[in-house]
Formats: C-alpha cells, structure tokens, sequence
C-alpha cells in the first residue's frame, strides 16, 4: 500500500495529431518525465479516428495519461478540393444573389480562348434574396423581412438542405440581421449547419466574405461530424483533458470553435510546421528561413522573416486561376500537388507529368504491395537506391522494388524509350522543379530573395529532395530537424492559444483620428483577452500584436503593416507611414514616400504562450562519425555524378554533434532518409539537425 493517502498522478501528457494525404503523424510530450515520443500510420480514410488510434499505440502513449490534446487536419480543404461537402444554400441581400459567382471577373490567362473562372461551391439555384438592407455606415435602410426568411428556410428544409451560409451586406458593421437570420433558420431547421459571415470575417469586400462563409458552411458538416467522432473516441479512451485544434494561423483554439470556424483549419497541418520551423529558428539564433514539407501528398512552403512567419489576411484554394478567396488570416503558405505519392504518367504528346494526383495510402505506390499499380515519386527513390526495401519505416513497412520497377518500366520507360533508370531520374527532376515553385511562390513573388535564406526541410519525403531543391533555386544551406518525418505534428507542441480580429476602418492617414482607432484596437484586444481568459489552458503570458492594412491613395488592394502600439499612442502619422513605405517596397519593389497613405484595416492578434517542450543538446563526437553509425554502404544513382556510386549509409540516432559527413551520403531514421548529394557537406549541430552545405555539381 505504497500510494496510500496519496494524491492520484495528474496528467502530465501532451499529445499532437497531424493528419496528412498519406500518413498520421504523432508528437507527444511528457511533461513530467521531459520525455518526446513519436508514432507514424497510414490514414484511414474511412475513418480517420482509426490512424489517430494506431499512432497512439505506435508511440506507446495513452490518451488516459493526457491533459492537452492538439489536432491538425486536412479533412477541411480536402473538402474543398475534392468538393465533396454538404449540400450548401446561400441567403443573401436582395439584388446580389449572384455576386458569390460573378466574382472579381479575374482572367488571369487573358490569351486562353478555354479559360474557366471558378466553380460555385453554391449553385444559383441554391442561392436565395433576403429583403433588408443596410448602408455602410452600419444604418438600417430597410428592415429584415423575418417572414421572407421563415418562407426561405421551409423550402430548403423541404429540399433537404444540409448547411446554409448567410451573407447579407455590411454586416461587418452591422451583425443584427445575420444574427437574425441564423436564428430563424435555427428555429424552423434545427439539425441544419449554419454559418454568417460576420462570425468569420469583420472585413468589406463582399464577394471576399460571401466565399468565405460558403466553404465554411460546405465544410461544416463533414468537420463537425469528424470531430464529434474524435471526441467520442477520446471519452472512451478516458481523456480527461482538454481538446484544442490548429488554426491556419498556427495557433490553437477549442474544439467548440473549430466545430463552427471550420475554415479556421484549412492549413493547420501545414501551418504548424511552420510554427516548428521558427521554434528551431530561435533556438538556433536563425531569423530568416524558409519552411519546406513535402509529405505523400503535397509539397508546402512558408517563411519566418525577422523570426516570425509572413502571414495574410487571405487565401486563394485551389490555384489562382479557378480559386476561390477565403478571407480569414493565416500563415502564407503556397502550395503544389508534388509529394512521395504522385503518380507519374504521360499526357498528350508523350510529355512526362508528375502529380496533382496522388495514390494517397490506398492503394498507394506500387512499392506499397496495396494495389496501386501507378508509377509515383516513392517508387521512382526506390529504384534509384534512395530508399531502403528493408528499412522503411524502421523496417515495419517492406517496400517491393520490383512492383516499382514494373510499374515506372510499363508505364513511362518503354512508353519513352529510356531505361528504368533514366525514367525514375526523371520523374524526381520533374517533381523537384514542380516543388521549387512552392518555395519561389512564398519568396520570389513576395519580393524576397530565397538564396538568401536557409531551408529547414521535413516531411517524410521532403529530406529526399531537399539538396536538388535547394540546388535549383539557388540556396546553399539546408536544416533538416531531428525527427522530419513528424515535424508538423512536433510543430503543434509549440503552438500558443491565438485570436485574430480585424476591423474595417476607412480612413485618410493624414487626418485619421486616432481615437476612434484606439477604441477599435482596444474592443478587440479585450475581446482576446476574453477568449483567452475562458479557455480551460492557462497562459504563461498574453502577448498582443497591433497591425494595419494600408494603401497608397488611389491604390485598390493593401498591404499589412506591424505597427507598435506607441506610435499610435503618440500620433506618430510620419513613423506609420515610413512603416508602410518600407512594407510596400519590399513587396513590390517601389515605395511612394511622398504619396499619401489610406487606413484600409485594423488588425490584432492576441496570443496566451503555453509551455513549449525543451530542446536537448546531443552527445559532442569527433569529426568523423561513430563506426557504428555506419550502417552500410550501397550504390544509389546520381545522374550528375555519372550514374551509380557507392553511398555510405549512416543511421542518424547514432550521429554525434560535430561529426561530418561529405556527400554521398544516406543518413536514415525511423521515419524519413536525407539524401546528401555528391558536393554537399553535412554538419551535426548540438542539437542534432542536420546543417547541409549545397555544393555545386560539375
């Protein structure tokens, strides 16, 4: 009777979930101990809860042992993607029922006699005229007609409606009409999703809104759906903690939230790797880089500047051509359809694609042995020695070189006329450019220039490809952290609680008054510091961050701009302007310091810093590696090196800080393989990333 009279063990468990295209990746901290573990499978589609579980049990945690449980899925945008969400209506002001289809009129391929603008996730059917009206002001001009909505909601429950968004004009400045309109539909539709556009966005532009509150309702149900599921399963796992999901902002906040803003969580996968990548950043005194994760699906790239991640008030899902805006803040990360799992085929002309599509987890690639029968990026790294048969995943996967080289021989070897070789060659030179123009889209198209920065890779795929990416951009270091294989869900564990706000707030910089912007500024930061206070974690700290979205005169799109509280303290009109001067330029290349400047937005983000897991220094070795970190040695194919070439396999748990390794190399670990190509040079940091020096290849 040992523990007689004692107090039974709190909780001292953190546990991150990080659903992806192919795999489910788990982070877990234990407070207590000091200890991380890690658990990878395959998603199960059908059921998602299902992987969630097996990485439980890969790590050999429990839910029962957890305070904190943090969650990032791509069930949200997938939703998007493959429009597959729920049957959506759309009420809105009397006049603009089409303006959700209409859009911005954008032709962004002016020449392109088949060009499509984008598909409605709200067909025109669908989409019904409230009678009200409000000015810009916010005034009332003319009343809500309750009685036309109650007509409205009857029809839609006849039709068989699932999710109502609602979108009436200026409710940014005037919530009384939406907010009586979701009641209605409540009332005569009470098993209905219904989601209005001031509960997401406080911004103008309607068509801007009107997208957004549609994805949120067309998402609405599957999410929720999934994530009552998620509670369910964690109740009978006896988690008696608290359930926090990811934003796309990287940060946290409740599941009751996530269940109603479930376009809050389009990118939190890809956005806490981004929030790792500044965590390393700051421990390694690193202020610029760029974040890079390819895993089975898709390749994301983000950027931490200054020691913080470029962020956007908005977002275009599913490419600039045929996208559809959502207007909420998030980090920027761009995106391309380029992981491990993209199949490799031929289109019209015999011209060599790689991607969007992906033979996800089932059937998979061919070398899976799950029936896929396509060529993809993983079996192309297979045949070319990159990847261990026997070794995958610590060796609890097998993978069947020959199924891979079936597959690249049938369908683009003999198709070309090349060897097997030479076909996976190619298929990894195509999905590295494809992957490169993630990385540009994030730097060069936002005025940066990514030689200049490092790239911290990750992603079970991302190791690699890192030194042929970095090559064909023109970077010349790459970090690839401890554990790369489940970074993004590593990166949740450094999350803090986030609320953004934004305000609409039309004003000439020059005569601004400042006092109606402060009561702005202060209303939002208090309604932060709410959220925060009600939330069931306790913050080390509340840090508030003020920003303005701004514009030259003239101009019709703004840019955003950090601004310190004190200047508007001070009124310091010259200070905020030369704040934007500098932004814009950056940007765009040219400034205007003598032009005059409008306020377009005000901003505020409200964090609660949570307690982030330490960072361990590794053992300090030699120069040369430890003999027994020297696994083998194998051929593995370097184009530019002449084709074949005996590559030392290292196994990076037995790696010490200061060793160096000269390319060829395979370093390998549970989850991923980095790849150090012939001319690269490889450091061990005291924390045991791994520094690559690119060379150049003759």
């Amino acid at each position: 009777m040992l523990n007689a009279g004692r107090e039974p063990a709190q909780p001292s468990l953190r546990i991150a979930v990080d659903i992806g295209g192919t795999f489910t990746d788990l982070a877990a901290f234990d407070e207590r101990g000091r200890m991380l573990s890690f658990g990878k499978a395959l998603s199960t589609h059908g059921a998602l809860v299902d992987g969630i579980q097996q990485t439980v049990e890969g790590a050999d945690v429990s839910f029962e042992n957890a305070y904190l449980f943090l969650h990032g899925s791509t069930i949200a945008i997938n939703t998007l993607l493959e429009r597959n969400g729920a049957q959506t209506a759309l009420l809105i002001t009397e006049g603009f029922r089409d303006i959700y289809e209409i859009g911005r009129i954008n032709r962004p391929d002016a020449y392109n006699l088949f060009f499509q603008k984008h598909d409605p996730l709200v067909n025109r059917s669908w989409r019904y005229e409230v009678s009200e009206r409000l000015r810009a002001d916010g005034a009332v001009h003319k009343v809500l007609d309750e009685e036309r909505v109650r007509t409205v909601a009857r029809e839609l429950r006849e039709r068989g409606v699932e999710a109502v968004a609602v979108l009436l004009l200026h409710s940014y400045r005037n919530a009384q009409h939406e907010q009586r309109v979701k009641e209605i539909i409540q009332e005569e539709i009470p098993d209905v999703f219904v989601s209005a556009s001031h509960e997401l966005s406080q911004e103008y532009r309607e068509f801007e809104r009107a997208s957004t509150v549609v994805a949120n309702a067309y998402v609405g149900p599957r999410v929720g759906t999934y994530l009552g599921e998620l509670e369910r399963h964690l109740e009978t796992k006896k988690f008696p903690g608290d359930f926090f999901a990811v934003q796309s902002t990287g940060g946290l906040f409740p599941v009751e939230h996530a269940r109603r803003d479930c376009v809050r969580m389009l990118e939190s996968g890809p956005a806490a790797g981004v929030i790792g990548t500044q965590a390393i950043c700051a421990q390694l005194g690193l202020s610029d880089a760029i974040a890079f994760d390819m895993g089975g699906t898709t390749a994301k790239a983000g950027v931490i500047k200054d020691n913080q991640p470029l962020t956007t008030g908005s977002a275009l899902i599913g490419g600039y051509e045929r996208a559809l805006p959502i207007q909420i803040p998030m980090i920027d990360i761009f995106e391309v359809g380029t992981g491990g799992g993209s199949i490799a085929r031929l289109a019209e002309g015999n011209a060599l694609r790689v991607g969007p599509q992906s033979a996800g987890s089932m059937p998979g690639p061919a070398c899976y042995g799950r029936g896929g029968q396509d060529p993809t990026v993983t079996d192309a790294n297979l045949v070319l020695g990159r990847l261990d048969a026997g070794h995958f995943l610590g060796g609890e996967m097998a993978l069947d070189v020959e199924a891979a080289r079936r597959a690249i021989k049938e369908q683009v070897a003999d198709p070309l006329g090349l060897d097997i070789d030479q076909a996976a060659e190619g298929i990894i030179r195509i999905a590295v450019t494809a992957m490169s123009y993630a990385v540009k889209g994030v730097t060069t198209e936002r005025g940066l220039d990514a030689g200049g920065f490092a790239m911290v890779v990750y992603g079970g795929a991302g190791p690699l490809h890192a030194s042929a990416i970095a090559r064909e951009i023109g970077i010349t270091r790459v970090l690839i952290p401890f554990s790369p294989g489940h970074f993004s869900a590593y990166g949740m564990l450094f999350s803090d609680l986030r609320y953004d706000y934004v305000r609409s707030c039309f004003q000439k910089l020059a005569t601004a008054p400042f006092d109606t912007i402060e009561a702005l500024y202060r209303d939002m930061e208090e309604q932060g510091r709410d959220a925060i206070a009600g939330s069931a974690v306790r913050p080390e700290a509340v840090l508030i961050t003020r920003y303005a979205d701004m514009r030259y005169v003239g101009q019709e799109h703004a840019v955003t701009v950090e601004v310190p509280s004190e200047l508007f303290e001070r009124q310091d009109r010259d200070g905020i302007k030369k704040l934007f001067d500098a932004v814009h330029l950056q940007r765009y290349g040219t400034s205007a310091p003598h032009e005059p400047a409008d306020l377009v937005s005000v901003r505020v983000t409200v964090i609660g810093t949570v307690p982030k897991p330490p960072r361990s220094e590794v053992s300090q070795g030699t120069d040369a590696p430890p003999a027994e970190a020297l696994r083998s040695r194998k051929d593995v194919y370097f184009r530019e090196a002449g084709g074949w070439v005996s590559t030392p396999i290292y196994v990076r748990t037995k790696l010490q800080a200061g060793n160096h390794i000269a390319g060829p190399a395979l370093i390998e670990e549970h989850a991923s393989t980095t790849v150090v190509a012939p001319g690269d040079k490889l450091l061990v940091d005291r924390f045991g990333n791994l520094n690559i020096a690119i060379g150049t290849l003759s």
